[in-house]
């Protein structure tokens, strides 16, 4: 399966200040893809030459929404369909907001995993029990989340819930999912990683071999 990432930039001036050392938007960019996201869809009000020179030499995808789209899902909807025009095979999108710069490529590979094991699902990560972003989301909920025009993210993920659609949230360990570009990469909480495998418990093929090398022949 494949899993774009769709990286909401309503603030481009914010979103090229450094992270880091290097431009916030770029260093996103490269997380996405070092996590296994694919394409890496940038969606701003306007594709400026400033926004392409900080990506120039990355693999990505910038566009924008009709001028009277409102912000918010509206815009993630119009990049999730970009995504699946620019790869066929995109079956869920990472609802991620620009600012969510201390994200690790690990969570990123989380993500994609539980998509996997639970394709039909919305997948929220959390650090601590609280859930952050990116959030998966399916690309099969693109029309409904047009539908919620004028909602954001966060308000749009409760409202399928609501409407019954399926949430997992997985515990991942990282903190960036929950600290933005406001905290200083080096404020941040230790980072723990996952606790079990994102795609569910591993196949206990190997104990099950042992336990059978251990019966005594007969």
């Amino acid at each position: 399966m494949t899993v774009a990432a769709v990286v909401i930039v309503p603030e481009p001036p914010v979103a090229l200040a450094p992270a880091d050392g290097e431009p916030a938007l770029r260093r996103l960019a490269q997380i996405a893809w070092a996590g296994g996201a694919l394409p890496t869809v940038i969606v701003a009000p306007e594709v400026s030459e400033d926004l392409r020179r900080a990506v120039a030499d990355l693999d990505v995808t910038l566009t924008s929404p009709e001028p009277d789209e409102p912000r918010g899902i509206a815009w993630f909807a119009h990049g999730m369909r970009t995504a699946v025009a620019t790869v066929a095979e995109t079956s869920a999108a990472l609802l991620w907001p620009f600012r969510f710069v201390w994200v690790d490529p690990e969570t990123v590979t989380s993500l994609v995993e539980a998509h996997g094991a639970t394709p039909n699902a919305i997948v929220r990560a959390a650090y601590g029990g609280q859930p952050g972003f990116p959030i998966l989301i399916p690309v099969a909920l693109v029309d409904r989340l047009a539908a919620l025009s004028g909602q954001h993210g966060e308000e749009a993920v409760q409202s399928l819930a609501a409407a019954g659609v399926a949430i997992r949230q997985i515990e991942l360990g990282d903190p960036g999912i929950v600290h933005d570009i406001s905290t200083s990469r080096g404020d941040l909480p230790r980072y723990q990683g996952p606790p079990e495998p994102a795609g569910g418990p591993p196949p206990d093929w190997n104990s099950a071999l042992a336990a059978q090398a251990a019966e005594p022949p007969r």
